[in-house]
């Protein structure tokens, strides 16, 4: 018995409905923690402060823009091949594995360790997806993957460097 195969007018046939639901969901995870880690990243940019606070400040600007270009490809990708993605802010709270912080105060050099380590956690979570997708010969999702983990691991990078001085 062949499996059923997926009915998107675009990629009909490319991927059955298993591949279709078990990258999708994988992808809605990634993005959920993309939104918790920009929110997060955007939270730290508008309440550091110190004697960094315009380094700081600037970085974690550039870093939020980089998080949030990622957001819109990765639900696109899961469009695109057949399948869902997150569709409100419960959504991505009830799939996110980034925790949040909600403190009032958060000492800089705390704030961006916090980052660096989120970034590294995202990167691995990328490379799982990236060898789930490679698997299921999604090599589409896999490319982009690459782009993104290479993105993420620079900014780990950056935080690690910056929390050096």
């Amino acid at each position: 018995m062949s499996a059923a195969r997926s009915t998107h007018p675009v990629l009909s046939g490319a991927f059955d409905d298993k591949a279709v639901a078990e990258i999708s969901s994988a992808l809605a995870v990634l993005l959920a923690d993309a939104f918790a880690l920009y929110i997060k990243t955007k939270n730290f940019h508008w309440h550091v402060r110190g004697r960094h606070f315009r380094d700081y400040h600037r970085l974690l600007d550039e870093q939020g823009e980089q998080i949030f270009a990622m957001t819109d490809a990765l639900a696109e990708r899961s469009r695109k091949i057949g399948g869902t993605t997150i569709r409100s802010i419960g959504h991505i709270a009830r799939l996110q594995t980034i925790k949040d912080n909600d403190l009032d105060l958060v000492d800089p050099a705390a704030m961006i360790s916090e980052l660096c380590e989120d970034n590294k956690q995202l990167a691995a979570d990328m490379r799982r997806v990236h060898e789930l997708t490679s698997g299921l010969n999604d090599f589409a999702t896999t490319s982009v993957l690459e782009n993104w983990i290479e993105e993420t691991e620079g900014r780990a990078w950056f935080l690690f460097e910056t929390a050096s001085d």
